[in-house]
């Protein structure tokens, strides 16, 4: 799909956010890149990478820190796919030397950071000390490595991304880099991501809070916890991740994108609103009515961001090699974007819609309360007439049986019930009836309609 080019002010605004944050931030260099439709439309960059060869920010390997979780977290949907993992199944029946202790958190418990595990290792500073091997952490992994009751509350652990490392690796039979690479980096053509470092790369640095000097920071091999971290990519690699991130590639199915859409825990600050949660491998953010997917990462010398809008896709990546980072640059880089070069309306063409859909359409009725069936493409839409009521997105499960995807249906079934002649006479939605008048006393209405119908007296 061809993406329109941005509009030289749309360029002009955006480079001066970059520029501006660079010099503010004091970040040694930042490069940032924005999608629409699976595409890099937009990509900068500025300051010094820490390399001698004039690489353009833009061009070079920054840390992505934990960005990495969200390739983790899609081998273990893609793993899940394949009938090869139950998400809601306990770790400990696929890692059977954890018998207790985080063995009994279940897979998607640790996907969604609600495992209760603790945040990180009990040794030095992993994030700047080489690691060990699995055998090193396993040992780390009983009953004292679960801080909370599992499922309780959001917490945040990078212990627990890397048991799920180990977990990929153990069900593919190989090491979770390999089954990172060959299921997702090589069909996406994101040559320029590595576990590593490889040329050009920016090197990692802190900057003095007081002093306009830089402290070069460490890099080495993380071990079993480099599933927390370990990654190195670009803006443009980085670009069709965000794409599967938003739901429009192929190397995940679209029902396990949304998945990972679907919050497993909020980050419940004592006495604020939440506005943030963590899906499965993904962080969440609720924006101005907005929902966004994606993740940040940091790592000693860098900070990245990686953030989409679920609804549209439209997505940024930003990347500086600098241990404090860049505020909230990813963000108004994203709706100055979207402000300024808004979707264009796509035009309404008619399309085949099927007969058992097309008899469903319309108005229905709770007992008294107002309801609109409308056909979409993968089958219809329930929502209130009036702009209350209980809604939900329904797709076919069979003949004449229809399931729903979210919000109060999601799982629940949809049958229409027919009269002699074949024709619907009502709705059985998880055992309410949706009739085609208020309380229809021709319709099976559980607890019967009063006869004398509908009149001024109670």
């Amino acid at each position: 799909m061809s993406t329109t080019p941005l509009l030289p002010s749309t360029v002009r605004r955006l480079e001066h956010l970059l520029a501006a944050e660079q010099s503010s931030a004091r970040l040694p260099s930042v490069a940032a890149g924005l999608v629409r439709d699976g595409q890099l439309v937009w990509s900068g960059g500025c300051g010094t990478t820490g390399l001698d060869d004039g690489t353009a920010a833009q061009d070079a390997q920054y840390r992505v820190g934990s960005i990495s979780k969200t390739f983790v977290a899609a081998a273990v949907l893609r793993a899940a796919e394949d009938g090869l993992v139950d998400l809601a199944d306990p770790v400990g029946r696929y890692l059977t030397e954890l018998e207790d202790g985080v063995g009994r958190v279940t897979v998607a418990q640790l996907l969604g950071q609600a495992g209760g595990v603790q945040a990180e290792t009990d040794g030095p500073w992993w994030e700047r000390t080489p690691g060990g091997d699995w055998d090193s952490l396993r040992p780390l992994l009983g009953e004292s490595a679960v801080r909370h009751r599992p499922g309780q509350r959001f917490h945040y652990s990078n212990v627990g991304y890397g048991v799920l490392g180990e977990l990929v690796g153990r069900l593919r039979g190989s090491d979770w880099r390999e089954v990172v690479r060959s299921q997702f980096l090589e069909p996406l053509g994101m040559g320029r991501t590595s576990m590593r470092p490889q040329a050009p790369a920016a090197r990692g640095l802190a900057v003095h809070p007081w002093a306009d000097v830089v402290l070069p920071e460490p890099e080495h091999d993380a071990g079993a916890m480099a599933p927390a971290g370990q990654v190195w990519s670009t803006v443009a690699d980085l670009a069709r991740w965000a794409a599967v991130v938003a739901g429009t590639s192929d190397v995940l199915q679209r029902s396990s994108v949304e998945a990972m859409w679907e919050p497993q825990s909020v980050d419940d600050a004592r006495g604020a609103a939440w506005s943030a949660g963590y899906g499965l491998g993904l962080q969440l953010w609720n924006a101005g009515g907005r929902r966004f997917a994606g993740h940040s990462g940091s790592m000693p010398g860098f900070v990245a961001m990686l953030r989409v809008d679920v609804e549209t896709g439209d997505g940024v990546v930003a990347l500086t090699n600098s241990t404090t980072g860049f505020g909230d640059l990813p963000t108004r880089l994203l709706s100055t974007f979207t402000d300024a070069e808004p979707h264009a309306p796509r035009p309404w063409v008619p399309r085949e819609v099927p007969a058992d859909v097309l008899e469903l359409v319309g108005p229905w009725y709770w007992g008294p309360a107002p309801l609109l069936v409308r056909a979409t493409a993968e089958g219809f839409d329930l929502a209130g007439l009036n702009g209350r009521g209980r809604a939900s997105r329904f797709v076919r499960a069979g003949e004449d049986l229809w399931r729903g995807l979210d919000n109060y249906y999601a799982g629940e079934l949809l049958r229409p019930v027919r009269d002699a002649a074949g024709a619907v006479s009502h709705l059985d939605l998880a055992s309410f009836r949706l009739t085609r008048t208020p309380y229809d006393p021709d319709a099976d209405v559980p607890g019967g309609v009063d006869p004398q119908g509908w009149t001024t007296r109670g």
